[in-house]
C-alpha cells in the first residue's frame, strides 16, 4: 500500500504546477531525539538523575507526565517535577539552535528529493515559528533535504509568524499561501486535525497521513485520507 501510495504522489508530482506539502515534526522529522537531549540536560543541571532513563521510544505524544512514567518514575515524582520540567523543556525546545539533535524519518530524504526532482514545488508547512528558521534549515541540509534556493526556488519553508499561534489556525492560513504556490497535489502531516483540514481544503489532493506521534486529540480522519507508518 505504501509504495503505491507514494508511487502515485511520485507521478502526480511531475504534472504542470505541482506542489507537494510536508509537516516536519513527526512527519518528516523525528524530534524525539532532540527532546531526549533537553531531558538529560535538565537531569544533569538539575541532578535528576531519573531522567537519564528517558529514551526516544518513551515519547508516545506530547504529554511530558506520560513520558517521565514510560520512563518509569513514579506518579507521585512526576507530579513533584513537572512543573519544572515542563518550563526547562519550553525554553529549549522551541530554540533552533537545538535542531541539531534532529534526525530524519528514514526514507524521507529520499522521497523529499524524488518528488523535487520529478518536477513539483516543495512546501514544508510546520509549526514551528520564524525565529527557528536558521536551526531548522541547518538541520534540514544536515539531513539531505531539499533546502530553498533564493527567489526563484522551488523549495519553501513556510512557518508560523509567532509561538503562540495556533497551529491549527496556522495550517488552514497557510493553505492560502500554498494556492498560490501552485496546484496541491498531495500533502503529508502526522496530525489528523492537519490532515483533515488539508483533505478539505484540496479534495482532489493525495492527503497522506503519518502514524507517529501527536498531540494526542482523538480527532477521527476524514474518508479518503491514507494513512502510513513510514517512508520504507
Amino acid at each position: 500500500m505504501q509504495s503505491g501510495v507514494l508511487g502515485s504522489v511520485l507521478e502526480a508530482s511531475s504534472r504542470r504546477g505541482a506542489v507537494v506539502a510536508f509537516d516536519l515534526d513527526s512527519t518528516i522529522i523525528d524530534n524525539r531525539p532532540r527532546q531526549v537531549r533537553i531531558f538529560h540536560e535538565f537531569a544533569s543541571r538539575r541532578g535528576v538523575a531519573e531522567l537519564f532513563a528517558t529514551r526516544a521510544e518513551h515519547w508516545t505524544s506530547w504529554d511530558l507526565c506520560e513520558v517521565m512514567r514510560n520512563a518509569g518514575l513514579a506518579p507521585q515524582r512526576v507530579a513533584e517535577i513537572h512543573d519544572e520540567v515542563r518550563s526547562f523543556w519550553w525554553e529549549r525546545f522551541f530554540d533552533g539552535g537545538y535542531c541539531r539533535w534532529d534526525e530524519a524519518v528514514l526514507g524521507a530524504p529520499e522521497l523529499v528529493r524524488a518528488v523535487r526532482d520529478a518536477g513539483a514545488t516543495l512546501a514544508y508547512v510546520t509549526g514551528r515559528h520564524e525565529p527557528m528558521r536558521e536551526g531548522t534549515l541547518v538541520s534540514l541540509r544536515e539531513h539531505g533535504f531539499p533546502l530553498p534556493d533564493g527567489a526563484a526556488s522551488r523549495v519553501h519553508l513556510l512557518m508560523k509568524p509567532r509561538l503562540k499561534m495556533n497551529d491549527d489556525l496556522w495550517k488552514t492560513e497557510a493553505q492560502g499561501l500554498l494556492r498560490a504556490l501552485g496546484e496541491v497535489v498531495a500533502a503529508f502531516d502526522n496530525e489528523p486535525a492537519h490532515a483533515n483540514a488539508y483533505r478539505q481544503g484540496f479534495p482532489e489532493a493525495t492527503v497522506v497521513h503519518l502514524i507517529a506521534d501527536h498531540s494526542g486529540r482523538d480527532i477521527p480522519l476524514l474518508p479518503g485520507i491514507i494513512s502510513i507508518d513510514g517512508f520504507r
